[in-house]
């Protein structure tokens, strides 16, 4: 029978108190051996792991620890709080350090930005001078000044076409060009336009808007596309003398001052003629009583009635004088045209004398009109949307770059499972293309309407003094009222204000965008 004394073992020599038995797992008494595991009692082994009494041995790991369990809880306590203040200290270096980086940058903006935006609204409250404060005079002088009123319409002008414009250019572009072997140079082509200054653009298409077909890139096209489908004028400026049998009909066209009749040559001269401007074909021009034809006839020559260098007779074909080949005539009776007819090389014509005997011939208007000179594009009508046309011109590239990159993050997958679906081309782009490059887009459209709410360069270059009222913008508006003639600082400032107030919504929006964009 085991005896219900404490058990001890021989080595118990080893262990840290009296009677550490090493083999005991079990009985009512304490037990105190380094391998009890269990027991009713308090172990006090250095192994001791269960128990419903309190551990005391260095190894405890249940209950409340104590000796050498609390010492290495006590150490490891102490060590983790001398830990714990160094990377509160290295925190505030860090910030420090941030901070001292960021200090010039801060100070540049503050100094560049917030004190000119500062200055500048309290600025809008005082007059010209600066001396006296005229309170919101100034912003209302701002919608009832009619340049101002200009500038504010063709802001909006501006803000509605020209990014929108860019922005479809840069997007067609930029599918376009994905389907090309030279995309590339193509893309180059387009974004070059980004690397000319304002000024420079301006000064190019100044050029190009020439009113002068032959100095206006612009206008020789249109002159080139409109006299190949409308039949230009041969003899601009054209018009008889006093002395001669013709006299103005109103409208630009001549009539003869007496009826014609069968048998009485006419005679139909002109002067105002540059000899360069005569038709190549003109041959020197034959005598009115010379013309052959037939008693059923009317016969007759128009001719240029001027002799280089002088000494030719008025009203009678000298030998140097040529026809005007290809001068239309008509014979009027009663307001109605009878009969038409053209001069021939020599200036000689003929009509019949059945219908023009006793009428009137004319000359109409079309004979004698300018010659066709094209389009006004730097007119007070044109100026703004040919100013907008250069803007499209250098910001479209910047568009397709922008839209090209999205394009190529776009998932090639979806768009041939579209074609194989058996959408066409025009509805893979417009409902898988376009929705999704919807937030670069966005970017792209926001960052233009900005930049043209600023727009100042290209007015002032392009549009010609004479038009430049009509071409007014804010931001041009805001440079002549401080810098102009009649300079008035607290106007001036009064736009800087309006100017910002119309940006920052602009920029508000785009920033929650970006925001919505990051938190995806």
């Amino acid at each position: 029978m085991p005896s219900q004394d404490t058990p001890r073992d021989a080595s118990a020599a080893a262990g840290d108190g009296p009677g550490a038995d090493t083999g005991t797992t079990s009985g009512g008494a304490t037990p105190t051996g380094a391998g009890a595991t269990s027991g009713g009692a308090t172990p006090t082994g250095a192994g001791a792991t269960n128990g419903g009494a309190t551990p005391t041995g260095a190894g405890a790991t249940n209950g409340t620890p104590t000796g050498a369990g609390r010492r290495k809880k006590s150490a490891s306590a102490s060590g983790t709080g001398r830990r714990s203040g160094s990377p509160v200290g290295t925190g505030r270096r860090s910030r420090t350090v941030a901070a001292g980086f960021l200090l010039p940058a801060l100070v540049l903006l503050g100094a560049l930005v917030v004190y000119p935006i500062g200055y500048s609204v309290q600025r809008s409250f005082f007059d010209s001078s600066g001396s006296s404060f005229v309170g919101l005079d100034n912003y209302l002088a701002l919608v009832t000044d009619d340049s101002l009123r200009t500038a504010a319409r063709n802001n909006v002008v501006w803000l509605v076409f020209a990014p929108v414009v860019a922005t479809a250019l840069g997007l067609i572009f930029a599918v376009l060009t994905e389907r090309v072997r030279w995309g590339t140079a193509f893309k180059l082509v387009v974004f070059m336009p980004m690397a000319i200054s304002m000024l420079a653009a301006g000064i190019i298409f100044r050029l190009v808007y020439e009113q002068d077909p032959d100095r206006g890139v612009a206008n020789a096209v249109w002159v080139g596309v409109h006299d190949t489908f409308a039949e230009s004028s041969g003899f601009p400026r054209a018009r008889p003398l006093p002395v001669h049998p013709l006299e103005a009909a109103g409208g630009g066209a001549f009539v003869t001052k007496e009826p014609v009749r069968a048998g009485q040559p006419v005679r139909l001269p002109l002067i105002g003629v540059a000899p360069g401007r005569m038709p190549e074909e003109a041959r020197p021009a034959r005598a009115p009583e010379t013309v052959q034809g037939t008693p059923d006839t009317i016969t007759g020559t128009a001719w240029l009635d001027f002799t280089r260098g002088g000494g030719g007779r008025q009203n009678a074909v000298d030998p140097a004088e040529r026809g005007l080949a290809g001068l239309r005539i008509e014979a009027v009776r009663d307001g109605t045209v009878v009969a038409r007819t053209t001069a021939a090389a020599d200036g000689s014509f003929t009509l019949p004398a059945d219908r023009a005997d006793g009428a009137v011939l004319r000359l109409p208007a079309s004979n004698f009109r300018e010659q066709y000179n094209g389009v006004e594009w730097l007119g007070p009508r044109l100026v703004t949307p040919a100013v907008i046309g250069a803007y499209v011109w250098m910001w479209a590239g910047f568009a397709m770059v922008l839209i090209g990159a999205g394009l190529a993050a776009v998932p090639r997958e979806l768009l041939e499972a579209a074609r194989v679906d058996g959408a066409n081309e025009w509805q893979v782009f417009r409902r898988i293309t376009v929705p999704l490059l919807a937030p670069v887009l966005a970017v792209v459209l926001v960052t233009l309407m900005i930049n043209v709410l600023k727009v100042f360069d290209l007015v002032f270059v392009i549009a010609p003094g004479s038009a430049q009222d009509d071409a007014n913008v804010l931001a041009l508006q805001l440079y002549r009222s401080s810098f102009g003639t009649d300079a008035d600082l607290g106007i001036g400032s009064a736009i800087a204000v309006l100017l910002l107030l119309l940006v920052v919504p602009v920029m508000v929006l785009n920033i929650r965008r970006l925001r919505r964009e990051a938190r995806r």
